[in-house]
């Protein structure tokens, strides 16, 4: 009975095998969240079970990847439609994929960095009270060695072209993974791929299918490596990106010391508070954070809209619904992309404070702390890249009066903003909007300079379309 429903089961009639192995590299640090909260931190990383190394799913690689082929091809929210990864999310019966992608670990030993987090209340601007967490992600650098297997039976073709997609787009870094993709964490490349193709109608290529060393992990040293994967499978992609969505990536310099307090002290030495900085090519330095802005973004645009009577709906369609904080909406994910900023050429100094006694006068006892923020220079740059997708004309206004609040320093960003620190000046901006294939650019050398915006009607219309959004 077994042997004959073997015998009537749909089998695989497969033809050709490829074998493909990347030298993928963190470049910010990254969520790979085991799932355990029991401990003294809330997250911490997903650690392989035998070795002391950081594990990457091959599930979570398979999910990033489907997503980034159905936006790619069909733009978001689109049906799938493609073969690669099997049958579609909806169907309880689909295809098994093609595609088979391994578990990773990391080349080395994980190095670790902690991150705090809190909600802020809009209103009070204060920390809510039990809204704190903390979380493990892997330093910037960490690489892994991972495969992917490929079997064709048929649609040769349209396989190989949708393997390139999303292989390219990890090449080229427009793929992330893990947790808080929507706040800069998880961005990385591939450095290099190895590629082997095995005809299985041809009996050298069965028999070197067969005597492959598919345990080992890692580059094949004896093996040629490249830099585009499109160029090793010689295929040339002459799809168009359907991904409608706006990037903002804007430059700026500190017109003030910036202070976003870090959860970590380099030593027992340091002072009470120090900034946040991440490791970024073996050294530590300043960074703006993506859940930082993001944060700041958010309250001001619930500030805008408030003023124009509007209903906060709009925020919540762009910054999206968190489930465990507001349990009277469908949580929703961010379609705001707010990436993580490094911060150049800048210098830390050590201010001491101390509360004073409002009563009296005088200073509070106990109280003395002090505290090192970033002092800018010349030389200080910063630069903010926001991603929004499937944006709407009245979103866009909204998000270009919070570049222009940011742009004044208007907006201040980080603590301690009562006593001054926080703003930041603008010197250019580059907006894009794919769908209308439209480039914007805003540029101010100094703060005493000009403005100079390109087609600053154009603009204007997105703004107008907010206080119509508002009016309706």
């Amino acid at each position: 009975m077994i042997n004959q429903c073997l015998r009537e089961r749909n089998q695989r009639h497969i033809i050709q095998r490829i074998i493909v192995r990347g030298l993928l590299v963190l470049d910010t640090p990254t969520c790979l969240g085991s799932g355990d909260t029991e401990g003294d931190i809330d997250l911490v990383i997903l650690r392989d079970s035998l070795e002391d190394k950081a594990l990457l799913m091959g599930s979570s690689i398979a999910g990033a990847l489907r997503n980034y082929l159905r936006d790619y091809e069909y733009g978001y929210n689109a049906d799938e439609i493609s073969v690669l990864f099997g049958g579609q999310r909806s169907e309880k019966e689909g295809e098994q994929s093609p595609l088979i992608i391994n578990d990773a670990l990391s080349n080395t030993t994980p190095h670790v960095e902690l991150r705090d987090g809190v909600k802020i209340n809009s209103i009070s601007r204060t920390a809510e009270d039990r809204q704190k967490y903390d979380l493990e992600l892997l330093e910037a650098g960490t690489q892994f060695d991972f495969c992917f297997e490929l079997l064709i039976e048929n649609n040769r073709e349209q396989l190989i072209k949708e393997l390139v997609i999303v292989l390219q787009g990890l090449e080229n870094g427009a793929i992330s993974i893990g947790m808080k993709k929507q706040r800069g964490f998880g961005r990385c490349h591939v450095k290099e791929w190895q590629v082997w193709q095995f005809d299985l109608q041809k009996y050298d290529d069965r028999i070197a299918w067969l005597t492959f060393p598919h345990w080992t992990t890692g580059f094949l040293t004896e093996y040629r490596t490249y830099k585009s994967i499109a160029d090793t499978l010689s295929v040339h992609l002459d799809e168009k990106d359907k991904r409608d969505r706006l990037t903002i990536n804007a430059t700026f310099t500190l017109a003030t010391p910036l202070l976003i307090r870090s959860g970590q002290a380099s030593s027992d030495k340091a002072p009470d508070v120090v900034h946040l900085k991440s490791r970024r090519d073996g050294e530590l330095q300043p960074v703006l954070s993506g859940t930082s802005l993001a944060g700041v973004l958010r309250h001001r645009a619930e500030r805008i809209v408030n003023t124009l009577h509007k209903n906060t709906s709009i925020i919540d369609e762009i910054f999206g619904v968190d489930f465990s904080k507001n349990k009277t909406k469908k949580a929703t994910a961010s379609r705001l992309i707010v990436h993580e900023s490094i911060i150049k050429e800048t210098t830390d100094l050590v201010q001491n404070r101390i509360a004073i006694n409002r009563f009296t006068g005088g200073a509070l006892h106990g109280a003395l702390f002090n505290e090192q923020p970033i002092f800018g220079n010349d030389k200080t740059e910063l630069n903010l890249e926001l991603e929004l997708r499937q944006p709407k004309p009245h979103e866009i206004g909204l998000l270009l009066l919070l570049i222009k609040d940011l742009w004044t320093g208007d907006l201040p960003v980080g603590g301690t903003s009562s006593v001054g620190r926080g703003r930041l000046q603008g010197k250019e901006a580059i907006i894009t909007l794919a769908s209308e294939n439209k480039i914007w650019k805003i540029t101010q050398g100094s703060k005493d300079e000009p403005l100079t915006i390109d087609n600053a009607e154009d603009l204007e219309k997105f703004v107008d379309a907010l206080n119509e959004e508002v009016a309706a």
